[in-house]
């Protein structure tokens, strides 16, 4: 027999906005999607994960090899 799904709405919440994160969402986007004032409400649905870590350190090389360009 399957186990029941134990699902609430505030689950749903919590993945679209998670999602949306992940998506690119800044916090004050994030903030008006779940209709909070506060940034720490927000900050729950922005987790670090090693892909999102990834590609920011990929920004960053990017940015050190164009400012090397500039110096030489």
């Amino acid at each position: 027999m399957p186990k029941e799904l134990d699902l609430h709405l505030h689950d749903l919440r919590h993945t679209g906005s998670t999602w949306s994160s992940r998506g690119g969402a800044t916090l004050k986007e994030l903030m008006a999607r779940i209709r909070h004032s506060s940034t720490r409400a927000a900050m729950i649905y922005q987790h670090a994960d090693r892909e999102r870590d990834q590609a920011i350190a990929a920004v960053l090389d990017g940015l050190v090899e164009e400012a090397r360009g500039k110096i030489t």
